[in-house]
Formats: C-alpha cells, sequence, structure tokens
C-alpha cells in the first residue's frame, strides 16, 4: 500500500471528511481570523449604515441596541465555532447542515449563503464607492457640484473590478492583505475616536447619547412614545448592528487553506465578533457624542439624519480632518470589499465542487496559482447586477429640504442579512436537535448549546422578519403615496430566490443532488478504511 505518512494532520480530518488537499493551505490561524475582522469591518457597516439606526430611533438606537444586539450575535458565533470545528471544510455552512440534516438542507443552506455572500460583497463594495466619492466631494468642491448615483455606480464598479484583480491574482496575497487589514481598522479607528475626542469644540451630553429619541422614520406620525416606536421603529435599526457583525462565516469558508483550522478557524469566529463588537461600539458612542449643534444651540437631528456620518465630520471636524477620516474609512472599506470577493468566491466553489450550481465545472475550476478565479469573476457581476436599483433616486423629503433614503442600499445589506444569518439558522437548530450525539471538533460549547443554538435561532428569525419589512411609508402596499421606488426588496429576492429554489429542488434537483461529492484520493479511502 502507498505510503500516507506524510499528510498534515489538517490534511488528514480533510481526507475524513471526504476531500483532498485542492486549496493552497498558505493561511495562519491570524489570517483566518482576519479576513472575518476584515469583513465585518467596523468602519464599513458602522459608518454606511449609520443612518439606519439614526433614523429609526435615533441616538439610543445605536447606544442601547448595538451592545444588546451584539451579545446575542456573539452567541451566534459561538455554535458556529463549534461548528466548524467538528467540520473545517470550505463548503462551512451548507456542509454543516448536509452532514446532519440531509441533501435537502444543504441545497437550501447553500443557497441562502451563497445569496447572502453575493449581497454583501455588493453592499460593502457600493459603501467603499460612496466612502470615496465623499472623500473626494469633501476635499473638493468642483468635484461635489458635481454628484450623481451614476457617478457612485461607476466608481462602485471599479472597486468591484480592482477586487476580483487582486483575488484572481493569488490565494497568499489575500493573506497578506487580511493581516495589513487588520492592523489599518485597529489603528485606523483608534485615529479616528481620538480626532472624535480631540478635535471637535463641543460634545453632546450623556444624557443626550443615552436617552435621546427621535423618529424620522415617516411611520407613526413621528411618535416617540408609542409601543409602535419601541417594537417596530427601533428594530428596524437593527440593521446597522446586524449588517455591521456580519461575513464572520468567512473563517468556516477559508478553513481548507488554514492550518490547525479545528482549532484557528473556531477561535477566529467569536474572537472577530467580540473585537469588532467592542471596537465598534466605542467608535459609533464617539460618532454620537461629536454631533454638532444647530445654529439654535441644539443637536442638529435632523442635519444628521440627512446627511449621515459624513454631516458628523464635516461640521463638528472640519474639512481638513473629515476628509482624513473619510479617507481612513474609504481605504477600510476596499480592504473590505476584497475580503467579501475572497469569502464568496470560496463559496461558489465549494458549492459548484459539489455540482450545486448551474455551470459548476467553470465556478470550480482552479488556476496554475489554485485560485477559483472564474468565481471569483462570477461575484463581481452578480454583486453589480443586484445593486443597479441603486441608479433611483429617492427622496422622501421636499425640494427645499431633502432627505434622500438609500432603500437599494438598505435592501442590499437586507438581503445579505436575511440569506447569511437564515443560512447560520439551518445548521445551527441542526446540531441543536442532534443533541449530545454531535461530534464535537477540538472546539467545543460543552453542554450549554442546549441554551445558546435556540436563542440563536430565535434571534436570526425575528431580526430577519423585521428587515423584510418596509423601511418608508411610500413603500406599504396599497397606501396612497405607494411607489416602487420606496419598496424594500429585499424579501422580493430572498423569498422569489426561495421559491424558484423550491420549484427547481422538487422538479430536478432533489433527483440528482445528494449533497457534499467527496473527492479524496483513492490511496487515502484506502488507508483511512485500515483503521
Amino acid at each position: 500500500m502507498a505510503d500516507t505518512t506524510q499528510l498534515s494532520d489538517d490534511e488528514r480530518r480533510l481526507a475524513e471528511l471526504g476531500y483532498k488537499q485542492e486549496l493552497s493551505r498558505s493561511w495562519s490561524g491570524f489570517s483566518n481570523f482576519a479576513i472575518s475582522f476584515s469583513i465585518i469591518s467596523i468602519l464599513a457597516g458602522c459608518f454606511t449604515n449609520f443612518g439606519a439606526g439614526w433614523n429609526n430611533g435615533g441616538p439610543i438606537s445605536i447606544s442601547w441596541s448595538w451592545p444588546i444586539l451584539s451579545v446575542f450575535i456573539l452567541i451566534i458565533g459561538f455554535t458556529m465555532s463549534e461548528l466548524v470545528s467538528a467540520f473545517p471544510t470550505s463548503g462551512g455552512i451548507y456542509w454543516w447542515a448536509s452532514k446532519l440534516g440531509g441533501p435537502a438542507a444543504g441545497f437550501f443552506t447553500g443557497w441562502l449563503n451563497l445569496i447572502g455572500l453575493f449581497a454583501v460583497t455588493a453592499g460593502v463594495s457600493y459603501g467603499c464607492a460612496t466612502f470615496i466619492d465623499l472623500t473626494i466631494s469633501t476635499y473638493s468642491e468642483s468635484y461635489a457640484a458635481s454628484y450623481s448615483l451614476t457617478r457612485v455606480f461607476a466608481i462602485f464598479v471599479v472597486v468591484l473590478a480592482l477586487a476580483s484583480v487582486l483575488n484572481i491574482f493569488s490565494s497568499h496575497l489575500m493573506a497578506i492583505m487580511n493581516n495589513v487589514s487588520v492592523w489599518w481598522h485597529v489603528v485606523g479607528a483608534t485615529i479616528i475616536v481620538l480626532i472624535l475626542i480631540f478635535v471637535p469644540d463641543q460634545h453632546q451630553s450623556f444624557n443626550y447619547v443615552f436617552t435621546e429619541r427621535f423618529n424620522n422614520s415617516g411611520f407613526a406620525d413621528g411618535s416617540t412614545s408609542s409601543l409602535f416606536f419601541f417594537f417596530a421603529i427601533i428594530p428596524f435599526g437593527f440593521l446597522l448592528t446586524q449588517y455591521t457583525i456580519t461575513g464572520f462565516d468567512a473563517c468556516a469558508h477559508l478553513s481548507e487553506e488554514t492550518s490547525s483550522a479545528s482549532m484557528a478557524a473556531a477561535k477566529g469566529i467569536w474572537r472577530s465578533i467580540f473585537y469588532s463588537a467592542l471596537g465598534g461600539y466605542i467608535l459609533l458612542l464617539t460618532v454620537v457624542f461629536a454631533v454638532p449643534n444647530a445654529a439654535d444651540g441644539s443637536p442638529d437631528n435632523a442635519g444628521v439624519g440627512g446627511g449621515g456620518v459624513a454631516y458628523i465630520f464635516v461640521n463638528s471636524l472640519g474639512t481638513n480632518w473629515a476628509t482624513v477620516v473619510l479617507f481612513i474609512s474609504a481605504s477600510a472599506q476596499f480592504y473590505c470589499a476584497t475580503s467579501c470577493q475572497t469569502s464568496a468566491s470560496r463559496m461558489l466553489f465549494a458549492f459548484s465542487r459539489d455540482r450545486a450550481v448551474p455551470g459548476s465545472s467553470h465556478w470550480s475550476a482552479l488556476t496554475a496559482k489554485r485560485v477559483p478565479a472564474k468565481a471569483v469573476m462570477l461575484v463581481g457581476v452578480v454583486s453589480a447586477l443586484i445593486t443597479l436599483p441603486a441608479l433611483i433616486e429617492v427622496n422622501i423629503g421636499t425640494a427645499e429640504e431633502p432627505l434622500i433614503i438609500p432603500v437599494a442600499f438598505y435592501a442590499v445589506t437586507s438581503i445579505a442579512v436575511i440569506g447569511l444569518y437564515l443560512s447560520f439558522a439551518v445548521p445551527i437548530y441542526l446540531r441543536w436537535r442532534k443533541g449530545d450525539d454531535f461530534e464535537v471538533g477540538a472546539w467545543t460549547n460543552g453542554r450549554k448549546y442546549k441554551w445558546m443554538n435556540p436563542i440563536a435561532v430565535a434571534e436570526i428569525v425575528i431580526v430577519s422578519v423585521y428587515l423584510m419589512m418596509p423601511f418608508v411609508p411610500g413603500a406599504v402596499p396599497f397606501s396612497d403615496d405607494f411607489a416602487w421606488k420606496f419598496v424594500n426588496y429585499a424579501p422580493i429576492v430572498t423569498l422569489g430566490m426561495l421559491l424558484l429554489l423550491t420549484i427547481w429542488w422538487q422538479s430536478s434537483a432533489k433527483h440528482w443532488f445528494k449533497g457534499p461529492i467527496h473527492n479524496i484520493d483513492p490511496v487515502v479511502v484506502e488507508t483511512f478504511d485500515e483503521k
């Protein structure tokens, strides 16, 4: 029999799961943590979706919702750490679902995850393009004067193209970029926090930051004391936290490229969530404290509602400091967009390897440098297509006082949250149902899974339902102000895709999709059969 003693522990574990080592295992444990930390990117989500929290509750929607939701997301992360430790494969989420619940569970989980990854790549890249445009506009008045949604979309396409090229060049280059990205986020966020503390001439009070509330959603006539405000308006702002702290499944998707993956990927998931939640909260609090005053001396809530964080930076810090802050953030968002491309392409590669995607042979093909280049390019193209509605301007204010709502951006980020988190919920639930018969890996939650997993699933379902709701009154069907440009198309995309997938599954896929397809070398099969 052939000698297989040269197999590393990672290759041996991968072989036990049915796969040969195809991807280059050049990522360290820190690099694995780094990609999720980069995708979470507090300098992206915290700033690009700031308006979602601000206009749906005000300061309390940020100062209270963020830490509360972060605890629940950390619980979700712990449950996923246990799963990736047991099954460290690139398929990650859908592989776990297939192993624990069968082909149907794996099929729908994989597609939900893939939809979410396409959307998060689109959302981060569009947010990056917006901040690149804001950075230049803050520095140049002539550039700002010629603003258009078409210009932002063009920058968005360039960002996607550059991220794609970098991903195709080398997997090892991506590992290096993610290592650099961690320090850019840590140092950059620290610099921004210090600027927001020391540069403004005045800051808001603790009372303002932790008790001030208002309702700019257009619903409930601006009420801030009704049950509707607390159980509908504020939850609309959950998008800020839930979108920012997502994408940590990248640790699983890159596990086949990570050394000591059973432990490293598990630690990477929960640590990326914990440090991002802590750093993001500090960052957001300093932003809210730095809210400028209006001419009458009161906090300029309306100005921030229409202009977002850029309005705060410019009016509290001045043009030069604001440009620095925006540049740091835009650069971080580019790192994030590149990491999203990496994660999405690896999931597409793994799902195609098991023939669950039309044209699988193309998307699972590797270059000489062992990179799924065609998968990378498809992620870029789909990300651009689902963001096309961003070319339509949505103004719920007046000509004199416009309030532009980025409905398409909120919809894309909602699709990301719904797709990714629902895909997480399936294996989390299946692991709970498996009970003590589940074979744990090197990292485990012990018996705490009995309460952690149900809480994780409940949080995901509740938040997903909220993110399918209309963002503004004009999006409510059959209302007098209804117009399609106001519609949150997140439920149309996600539920529509699930309907199409159900039809596909029932009519065809269930007859040929049997879950992950093993591609292990015969000699390794023989070796493990003898053990």
